[in-house]
């Protein structure tokens, strides 16, 4: 009985990685191309760079943490009708 609970334990950890990119991936392939381009995000770029993320596993799970809370919400709130000020544009700033 102990042997089984490690081997799950083992499967559980070692599957973690993949669930945690699948799902990163699917929720990027989900969101419409129209947040992505609100929230100035390439779609195509951020699903490849997890896809292949995917097959190198410290590096799936770095880009997949990086987009699930750095990412998602700038596209989700793009989604969601509220939208920021271009990224490309810095604030001007009165002496």
């Amino acid at each position: 009985m102990g042997d089984v609970l490690v081997m799950l334990g083992v499967l559980l950890v070692a599957a973690t990685p993949l669930a945690l990119s699948v799902f990163a991936l699917l929720d990027a392939a989900r969101r419409p191309a129209w947040a992505w381009s609100l929230a100035e995000r390439p779609q195509a770029m951020w699903m490849g760079m997890i896809l292949v993320g995917t097959f190198l596993s410290i590096l799936g799970i770095g880009l997949s943490l990086y987009y699930l809370t750095r990412v998602r919400p700038a596209v989700a709130a793009a989604e969601n009708g509220k939208i920021s000020p271009p990224r490309s544009v810095t604030p001007r700033v009165d002496p």
